[in-house]
């Protein structure tokens, strides 16, 4: 009776493994194309949080004239490595101008994101490039979206000049049929994140 346990269990997960590989590569794909935003408030009270927002609000005005004629990933990319001292300036700025003395950092790395909706879609996770912004200690809570294709602060999500297949597409825009494989995923992600 034992053996016949460990024999289903085993083939339980087996066959979860092997549902779950095709929608883990799709995953990792959209990680592949997308270019996201990441900005961290110096801590979690309320005058910080509101500040990390306002920078939030300059940085996405400043970076839309930038990335108007952007058609891939690695053209945002690029404006963003080009441009990212002035995009710091205009974070910093704008800390200066609301009376805070705190330093802005950044840079462009490869990060984790956990599973994250936007109204009706879903990005899952995975390691993201993106434009980190650190405000101060950056010990708050944090802001995020999508710098490429740009769905950022209520924006509508446009997936039509991205690389990405219809199902991927479908993936992103289909959250519902989903959710359990995202988490399952998003799990695999954090273990893999840590080595």
């Amino acid at each position: 009776m034992k053996m016949l346990f460990k024999s289903l269990s085993l083939g339980l997960v087996l066959a979860v493994i092997f549902t779950l590989v095709p929608f883990k590569a799709e995953c990792e794909n959209i990680s592949n194309e997308l270019f996201r935003l990441h900005i961290l408030a110096n801590s979690d009270s309320e005058e910080d949080q509101e500040l990390k927002l306002k920078v939030r609000n300059k940085v996405l005005e400043y970076t839309k004239t930038l990335y108007k004629n952007s058609n891939s990933k690695g053209d945002t990319i690029s404006i963003t490595a080009e441009n990212l001292n002035n995009i710091l300036s205009v974070a910093q700025d704008e800390v200066y101008s609301r009376g805070y003395n705190y330093t802005v950092t950044g840079e462009i790395t490869k990060m984790y994101f956990n599973t994250r909706t936007y109204g009706n879609s879903t990005i899952p996770s995975g390691m993201y490039d993106a434009l980190r912004i650190n405000i101060g200690k950056a010990e708050g809570h944090n802001w995020w979206c999508v710098m490429y294709p740009s769905f950022c602060v209520g924006e509508s999500i446009s997936l039509k000049d991205t690389n990405l297949s219809e199902s991927e597409k479908d993936l992103i825009k289909d959250e519902s049929n989903f959710k359990v494989k995202f988490k399952i995923v998003e799990w695999f992600e954090k273990i893999k994140s840590f080595f």
